[in-house]
């Protein structure tokens, strides 16, 4: 049964099934699945190198700089080849480029080098660019333009269950369970420091050799499995439009939208371990404090299995303000106090980023038609956001501490309350 309401803008014009193909759509959401499952294990990567490689907070975001600069660099370009090859086999392609970024931390781990661990980032968030750019249109749709953003936030909760297990997981088989101080690590003779370096950094090697095994798995899987095509959603030769994307102003504002979301997303939950270890917040150990990461980003899961049903009923504009002015008012919270309340606020921050990022896409990609792949290339591109507004948050937190690092994010929820109420509104665009 199809349920058909007036809460989200339309994806697409000219095409509205009457009904959402299910098999299509539980097929998709494992690829929603595994990219989540990985993206997160930044959040690991970013205490456990930064011990390894001795780094301070500007230089251990280079991982979060590296993975979601990929974003900027391939998103265009796989929009093209989906125009080319359509979504199914971009799917393909994203994840077998993603299981080649995860075999090079083999190498980077056995040398081992942070250049290398950056470029192998690199390779696998390439593979996830593909994804992201023909999954979340492809999801929107796929069934009714009505109820868009409540089919891509069902499909983002899977993506927050994998960033939910990913830090459980992740802490447990990379995490030292007694790591050495910083102290200790600087005052080793070279040799040893070596040593331990090789010793530490061999922790990620089986955890990235079993996701380059099951990415190519599910690589076969997508291959064989009969996904319906969408024509009225791509563009191939000789069904090129002649309208710019630059002016639809519910895109362009929506580039900015995704871009100010993700950076605050990820600089929070690149920064929550250390933030959680701080003595006047938590004063927790990196495993423990890893297990608190899965609360962060179950938060994003739960809230949105419940956005998905609310979106239902309710605009999508109205969904994604409140839960803008909620996200900012709890992180103010968290610069303003110490201890539980400190730590919590923070955490529950999660659970009102869960609705933002599928929210602002299909407000994002409303009425472009068969320029909704290209624009879905250029909304995916704003996730390089995750790749600059972390490093602007690790400066802070060098000059004025960690804790008050957090106003950046702040900021950026702002944003997104100004495209929940006015930036999202379509125009009319005419053909050039």
């Amino acid at each position: 049964m199809t349920i058909v309401s007036t809460g989200s803008q339309p994806p697409a014009s000219g095409y509205q099934p009457a009904h959402t193909d299910r098999g299509a759509l539980i097929v998709v959401t494992m690829l929603f699945f595994f990219w989540g499952f990985i993206t997160v294990l930044n959040d690991i990567l970013v205490p456990h190198l930064k011990a390894i490689f001795d780094l301070n907070y500007a230089e251990v975001m280079l991982i979060q700089f590296a993975f979601f600069s990929a974003y900027f660099l391939f998103s265009i370009p796989s929009a093209k080849v989906i125009d080319a090859i359509g979504y199914k086999k971009t799917m393909v392609a994203g994840l077998l480029t993603m299981s080649v970024g995860a075999l090079l931390f083999i190498p980077a781990a056995s040398v081992p080098s942070y250049p290398l661990f950056l470029g192998a980032l690199l390779v696998l968030a390439a593979g996830i660019t593909s994804l992201q750019v023909a999954a979340n249109p492809y999801v929107a749709v796929l069934g009714p333009p009505e109820t868009a953003s409540s089919r891509l936030n069902l499909t983002q909760a899977f993506n927050s269950l994998g960033t939910t297990i990913g830090p459980y997981l992740g802490g447990v088989m990379i995490l030292t369970a007694n790591p050495k101080t910083m102290d200790e690590i600087r005052q080793m003779p070279a040799a040893a420091l070596q040593a331990y370096r090789v010793h530490e950094a061999s922790s990620v090697k089986l955890p990235y050799l079993i996701i380059a095994v099951v990415l190519i798995a599910v690589a076969i899987v997508i291959g064989r499995y009969n996904l319906p095509s969408i024509p009225e959603a791509e563009r191939h030769d000789g069904n090129a439009p002649k309208a710019s994307l630059w002016k639809y102003r519910q895109l362009v504002f929506g580039v900015i939208g995704i871009f100010v979301y993700v950076g605050a997303e990820v600089s929070i939950g690149s920064l929550l371990i250390n933030y959680l270890g701080q003595p006047e917040i938590g004063n927790l150990t990196e495993i423990t404090a890893a297990r608190y990461v899965m609360y962060y980003w179950g938060g994003a899961m739960v809230g949105r299995f419940i956005g998905s049903a609310i979106l239902q009923k309710v605009r999508t504009g109205t969904v994604l303000a409140i839960a803008a002015i909620a996200a900012c008012l709890l992180v103010c919270v968290s610069m303003l106090t110490l201890g539980n309340v400190a730590m919590w606020s923070i955490i529950a921050v999660g659970l009102f980023n869960s609705v933002m990022f599928p929210s602002i896409f299909t407000l994002g990609i409303a009425k472009l038609g068969p320029l909704t792949g290209d624009g879905s290339g250029l909304l995916v591109m704003g996730i390089v956001g995750g790749a600059i507004l972390p490093v602007l948050q690790g400066v802070l937190a060098d000059r004025i501490g960690i804790h008050h690092a957090f106003i950046l994010p702040a900021i950026c929820y702002l944003y997104i309350l100004f495209y929940a109420l006015r930036g999202s509104r379509p125009v009319a665009v005419e053909e050039d």
